[in-house]
Formats: structure tokens, sequence, C-alpha cells
């Protein structure tokens, strides 16, 4: 669960530096997300309300872990891939407002899954 906590973090402090350097949920547009990694790290986000009845209905938590280890996974793929936050000498752009909100999307469906184990959502590691 440690990957899936250290996810969970670098979420949070992604967060935290984006509101430094001006980008804010101002602008969401989801026309946007062109990005393998975008659209894919989306639709494993959303796989989550699914996951959890059938993890309840048939008693299988492990259902939820491994879930979230494909979320923590897409999440580092998109995270390398993509930039919330604009380059020093780039100004802010509404991309970086759709990404983040795609950040914080991720971060609490991580934080979800893990109260679900009853795991801590750390937000620094």
């Amino acid at each position: 669960m440690f990957y899936v906590q250290y996810a969970h973090a670098r979420t949070q402090q992604v967060a935290v530096n984006a509101k430094s350097m001006g980008v804010d949920h101002s602008n969401f547009d989801p026309s946007l997300l062109n990005h393998a990694t975008e659209t894919d790290l989306l639709a494993k986000l959303s796989e989550l309300p699914r996951l959890a009845i059938q993890a309840a209905e048939f008693r299988e938590p492990h259902r939820i872990a491994r879930y979230l280890e494909e979320v923590a996974g897409s999440y580092h793929r998109w995270y390398d891939n993509c930039r919330v936050i604009p380059l020093s000498d780039k100004p802010v752009e509404p991309i970086h407002s759709t990404r983040l909100w795609l950040n914080d999307a991720a971060g609490v469906v991580l934080r979800n899954g893990l109260n679900l184990l009853g795991v801590s959502a750390p937000e620094r590691m």
C-alpha cells in the first residue's frame, strides 16, 4: 500500500505547488484532456463505484487494494507525461487548471479507497 499512499501524497503536493504557481480551479474543459495517459486515468478513476460494490458483495477487499495499485500506476504515468504546473517561464493555461481537476479527482479516489481499507492517506511522505 506504500505505492498507493505515495501516489495520494503526490496528488496533495501537486495541488499545493499548483496553488503557489497560480494554477487554480477556474477552468475545467475535459476536451483538453487528449493525452493517452489522461484518458487512461479518467477511465480508471470511473471504476471505483462499481468495484467497491463488487468487493462488498463478494466480500473481497483485495479487489479494492488491487484497483488502488492500478490507479496509482495510472496516476504516476500521467504525472510523468502531463504537466499540471507550467514551467517557470510559461504562463498558466486552461490545460493546467483542467489537469489540476484531474489531479484532485485522483486524490479523492485514492483517499476514499484507502479509507475503505482502513489505511491512512498521508498528505506528505
